[in-house]
């Protein structure tokens, strides 16, 4: 039974896969049985009116007649779902609850229709392929709901990436960890964790779960013929995410802005935009196949492109139509958690950032495989053709730089040769003060005049004079 302290933690978590606040009881009543079938559908979740969206306790007064509504709409859903309302007061405040089981005899439907739990939002399945893809899985459990009972918390825990966990949810550093586990349903009624949560949370959870690694390939070339680096990261899927980043950051070519930066941190500039990687690699942490033991989620590092792979395609329940429009996650327990620490910004929108951000920095659209893999290809600016024009842009470059000096340098001739055959006793250092120039680059000037045998020095250096040779090569055309 859910009391007042479990309250005030769901609240301070927020609203994500397993929560949802309303602030009072909405005029159609059916709103509140959608998001409870929702929940029935999936790994089950508590349901709070009474509170805001500022995450605020409010309170509510629910008098029997809504009360007798709530309880006729959830008699609604079928098969028939054990649930009521209850009121807690949370202090001096009152506060209506809903707790759901997950349900044991999915799918759960109310008025014809199917509700899932999608992040921290309900979607109602709109489509035949939708709802058969609902059903063909109904009878299956997802993989991250999965009783792991290999996993020892007392010491297989990662406890920092817990506190981190806390830090980044915005929750109280002094709340129980067994009241997190319970409120965000990391384990089962025995209190065994989740596969889910053990990915999440672990120190080593591929000593476990073996394929939960990330594998990182450079390539040389654009084929996969020379390997050059092969890195595979395990540890918990924050980690795994955080080494990725940093070894593409060592693959690509990163730049940092330090103006207007004062004495804050550099801006990095990723040649191609590091928020589409963090996109793309927590899309494949969270959505990859777990169930599929020949594969591993992989960063493939080529001259011309870097690829992102996980195993499992596209989940049937998104028709092509809604690829990058909807969200449906293999692993929902696990995309909520990423969720909670604010990396997934928005159900469903993962995929058109990616394309956005791509064409902001004006790089080619990102291209999708569906089938078997789900593979994101990005192309990278340096590619072997760029690579060539860039070539012959700096050949291009140099040759009107040196055309420019060695111009320059025959103009500066000229004028040594008109100071010394109008003045032949001029030193060298006058003739630095008329051009202002180094008296260095004075001496090396009359140096190659010399060996061209453009100029000659009679007599000494302090008394002697100049003797200009008629020479053509010297005239300007």
């Amino acid at each position: 039974m859910i009391n007042a302290d479990d309250i005030k933690l769901f609240v301070t978590s927020g609203e994500g896969y397993n929560a949802e606040f309303k602030i009072t009881v909405p005029a159609k009543v059916k709103e509140l049985t959608e998001v409870i079938c929702a929940f029935a559908n999936a790994a089950g979740g508590v349901l709070l009116i009474g509170v805001n969206d500022a995450n605020e306790i409010n309170g509510v007064t629910i008098d029997n007649t809504k009360r007798s509504a709530i309880q006729n709409s959830l008699s609604e859903i079928t098969p028939h779902l054990s649930c009521s309302l209850s009121m807690v007061e949370v202090d001096g405040k009152t506060i209506g609850v809903i707790e759901v089981p997950s349900g044991a005899n999915k799918p759960y439907v109310l008025s014809g229709a199917i509700y899932v739990r999608i992040g921290p939002n309900t979607q109602k399945l709109t489509t035949a392929e939708q709802m058969r893809d609902f059903f063909q899985q109904a009878g299956k459990i997802h993989f991250d709901e999965v009783p792991c009972r290999g996993f020892s918390p007392a010491s297989m825990l990662d406890t920092d990436l817990l506190s981190f966990f806390k830090a980044e949810s915005h929750l109280s550093s002094t709340v129980h960890d067994d009241q997190i586990f319970n409120s965000l349903k990391l384990y089962n009624d025995d209190q065994i964790f989740k596969n889910g949560a053990v990915l999440f949370f672990g120190k080593q959870p591929e000593l476990i779960i073996e394929t939960a690694i990330i594998r990182c390939v450079a390539f040389q070339g654009i084929n996969k013929r020379f390997i050059i680096d092969d890195q595979p990261f395990g540890g918990n899927l924050y980690k795994q995410y955080q080494q990725a980043m940093q070894w593409l950051r060592g693959k690509l070519s990163v730049k940092y802005d330090i103006e207007g930066q004062g004495s804050g941190p550099r801006k990095e500039i990723w040649e191609i935009p590091e928020t589409v990687f963090k996109e793309a690699i927590i899309n494949s942490l969270s959505h990859r196949d777990y169930y599929d033991k020949g594969a591993v989620t992989t960063i493939e590092v080529f001259d011309d492109r870097v690829e992102i792979s996980n195993p499992g395609g596209l989940v049937s329940a998104i028709p092509t139509s809604q690829f990058g429009k909807r969200s449906h996650s293999r692993n929902p327990l696990i995309f909520g958690l990423f969720s909670r620490m604010h990396l997934v910004e928005q159900v469903g929108s993962g995929i058109g950032r990616i394309r956005e951000l791509m064409e902001l920095a004006k790089l080619p659209e990102p291209i999708f495989q569906k089938e078997g893999m789900f593979t994101v290809i990005l192309k990278r600016p340096t590619s072997s053709s760029e690579k060539g024009s860039q070539k012959s842009s700096l050949k291009s470059s140099l040759k009107s730089s040196l055309k420019s000096s060695l111009k320059s340098s025959l103009k500066t001739d000229l004028k040594i040769i008109a100071l010394m055959t109008a003045r032949p006793e001029i030193s060298l250092s006058e003739i630095a003060s008329e051009l202002n120039l180094s008296l260095g680059a004075i001496k090396k000037q009359v140096a190659n005049l010399k060996r061209r045998g453009s100029i000659e020095r009679l007599g000494s250096d302090k008394t002697g004079q100049w003797n200009v040779i008629n020479n053509k090569d010297d005239k300007q055309d």
